[in-house]
């Protein structure tokens, strides 16, 4: 049993404590985590919890979960280009195409089922070649942030538990920078400037756009380079909205190249790429910083 605690903030307030679950642990089934909370095995404020009760800023969520339960991501050998690893964190560039982590519908592919793979690779191998049916304890990769299936570039990835609650701890209270490269429809004249619109979920359409009754999003960007018919930005998120790039990129009038439901232009790719990442090490403190160089067709960066 592995034993989690949580100190509720602000961007959870008013949230169903099953949600919170939800999106905490995006990595183990659904079920199992109902489970949790159906066999009183969740805690808020010492109390027990029930899937619809909704959390406020500052309740104490208390909760363990049972590793041998719970539904493990299968393991996938393959190729995943590592920029830096340690004990606690390891830096990968995440490539065009591939499922950050399995849905109902893709349980195999994703990164997370190549980190899994990577991070026990050794158990892995020497398992399979004692021939033995023995259950693995499989290290789980922690995942902090994604990054849309059609967006490519650098993510930072928890090695164990201390840096999963550190490195969300951090990104709760934007200590880390993310900056994206990405081409975009027509000329943008302005050389810098804000997108500053909310973002939310139209649920009849299910899907995420610009609504006024939605959360607050900001986004900062900078023209790189202008062409014939299309501009090079830097995009810098302050907030990290559901498809916030692509929506506010179309709200100026300028969707993301290859942008299918937003632009106007086809693309052989979404011109999207998460080309720096900045952030506090877990442990020691020093901020370590990661860019990451892409073509896109149009142009060599």
């Amino acid at each position: 049993m592995t034993r989690f605690e949580f100190t509720i903030e602000g961007d959870a307030n008013r949230k169903r404590i099953d949600d919170f679950l939800f999106e905490k642990f995006s990595d183990i089934g659904k079920k199992y985590l109902r489970s949790i909370l159906k066999h009183e095995k969740c805690e808020i404020n010492g109390y027990i919890a029930n899937a619809g009760i909704r959390l406020q800023t500052n309740d104490f969520v208390e909760l363990e979960i049972d590793d041998t339960s719970a539904k493990k991501i299968l393991p996938e050998k393959m190729n995943l280009e590592i920029v830096f690893e340690d004990s606690e964190i390891i830096v990968v560039n995440k490539p065009i195409g591939m499922l950050v982590h399995p849905t109902p519908k893709h349980r195999e592919g994703t990164l997370l089922n190549g980190l899994t793979h990577y991070l026990n690779r050794q158990s892995i191998e020497k398992s399979s070649k004692e021939k033995t049916n023995a259950r693995l304890a499989l290290m789980r990769p922690g995942l902090i942030h994604r990054l849309d299936q059609h967006t490519s570039g650098l993510m930072v990835v928890a090695k164990n538990a201390f840096a999963l609650r550190v490195l969300n701890d951090h990104f709760k209270r934007k200590l880390v920078e993310k900056k994206y490269i990405a081409m975009v429809e027509e000329i943008v004249k302005s050389d810098n400037g804000t997108i500053d619109v909310p973002i939310g979920r139209y649920s009849e359409m299910k899907h995420w756009n610009v609504k006024f009754n939605g959360k607050a999003a900001e986004t900062h960007y900078r023209v790189v380079e202008r062409f014939t018919d299309s501009t090079l930005l830097e995009l810098e998120p302050i907030t990290g909205r559901t498809n916030q790039l692509r929506i506010h990129c179309a709200y100026i009038g300028h969707p993301i190249l290859g942008d299918e439901w937003h632009g106007k232009r086809a693309f052989r790719r979404l011109c999207l790429h998460a080309s720096s990442l900045s952030f506090l090490h877990p442990s020691e403190g020093k901020r370590l910083k990661f860019s990451s160089k892409v073509e896109f067709g149009l142009e060599n960066l």
